[in-house]
């Protein structure tokens, strides 16, 4: 399977946003410092998922993204299309071109695999995985290190202000 970070980055900064659903649009500047992913990799990541329907954006103050529909309505394997990626272990991409421009030997065998993989996927949505105690586990460590993270800015600016 050809999953690359950036199918692994997508379903990570989507599967924040599913967390916080009921919190309002989330900024890309938060997501990034909670998931540890740059900034200008989740622009990218999602001018991709907005074009395919599955966040929404609000500019201004207060702005930010959001999911398109509730979390339980978004299988992972669209988040994993939305940024081209494939879900695809044969060799030939599907082609049946492995082997001298011909089908080779473990292709149905790979091929099979793909299509598992993909149901697997396909099965499993955003608001599953939020639903998960170990997911909630996370989640709950990461907004109480952002809480923190904060906290420290606010007194380190303070105190630059003071001086």
């Amino acid at each position: 399977m050809r999953l690359t970070t950036k199918g692994r980055y997508a379903v990570t900064a989507m599967l924040d946003l599913a967390i916080h659903y009921d919190d309002g649009p989330i900024t890309l500047a938060d997501i990034s410092q909670r998931q540890g992913i740059s900034l200008s990799y989740l622009e990218q990541l999602f001018a991709k998922l907005r074009r395919q329907q599955l966040v929404d954006s609000t500019r201004g103050p207060g702005g930010g993204y959001r999911l398109s529909r509730a979390p339980m309505e978004i299988p992972v394997a669209d988040v994993i299309l939305a940024v081209d990626e494939k879900v695809e272990t044969t060799r030939c991409g599907g082609l049946s071109n492995c082997q001298d421009d011909q089908q080779c030997l473990t292709h149905e065998l790979w091929s099979e695999l793909s299509d598992q993989i993909y149901q697997f996927l396909s099965g499993i949505s955003l608001g599953t995985l939020v639903e998960r105690q170990g997911v909630r586990e996370v989640a709950a460590r990461q907004d109480r290190m952002q809480t923190v993270n904060l906290d420290e800015v606010k007194r380190e600016h303070d105190t630059a202000a003071v001086s």
